[in-house]
């Protein structure tokens, strides 16, 4: 008997994507995130398999630069000591760094005496350079926990300071977050206590609105 074939294997599934296909695109291939839909953006002439492997790339392209902007717990602890090693001369040694989506109005936050720093999950998707700047606020905390001048001679080195310090500005004002005379929101200082409600009441916490 002539041996069966084998049935071909299925194409993984692709997530919710909407294709549209444009007479005036050409040569490009684009892919966006809208109304939290993945949008792949195809010159009309594609036929539907040159259309499948387009979609197939641009998928896989968007969630790992996605992936990148949504590090893991670990993967947020190894940014931070490259940061600290980088700007603070490896000076800030947190003992743990998390994300957390109770951080209310602010961007992060830090309870000093604990050395424990949490980011909010509104930092997830933002571009690197505004992570990495709110890493680094909170690991200066470690080293100086108020907003004086010496807390920000910590930052002097990183360049992307006053743009970062911007971008988070424009998205509380764009979400009606109250600035503080920083520019930036409330920013907590000592005494607040713990956002989380985890037992650290009454500690030492430092946050970036």
């Amino acid at each position: 008997m002539p041996p069966r074939s084998r049935p071909a294997s299925p194409e993984p599934a692709l997530p919710d994507v909407e294709v549209r296909r444009s007479r005036r695109r050409t040569r490009t291939v684009t892919a966006f995130r809208e109304n939290g839909r993945l949008v792949v953006a195809i010159p009309d002439r594609f036929t539907r398999v040159q259309e499948r492997e387009w979609v197939r790339r641009m998928v896989a392209k968007v969630e790992s630069s996605e992936q990148r902007r949504r590090p893991s717990d670990e993967q947020l602890a190894a940014r931070a000591a490259e940061l600290s090693r980088r700007y603070l001369g490896g000076q800030a040694r947190p003992t743990s760094i998390t994300w957390s989506s109770r951080q209310g109005r602010r961007w992060g936050s830090c309870t000093v005496t604990e050395g424990t720093i949490r980011i909010s999950t509104r930092v997830q998707g933002m571009p690197g350079w505004v992570l990495d700047y709110v890493l680094l606020h909170e690991l200066a905390h470690l080293l100086c926990a108020g907003h004086g001048p010496a807390f920000w001679a910590l930052l002097g080195g990183y360049p992307h300071l006053d743009r970062a310090r911007g971008f988070l500005e424009g998205v509380a004002h764009a979400t009606d977050m109250p600035p503080d005379a920083d520019g930036e929101g409330e920013l907590d200082g000592a005494g607040d206590g713990d956002p989380e409600g985890a037992g650290d009441a009454g500690a030492p916490e430092v946050g970036l609105d």
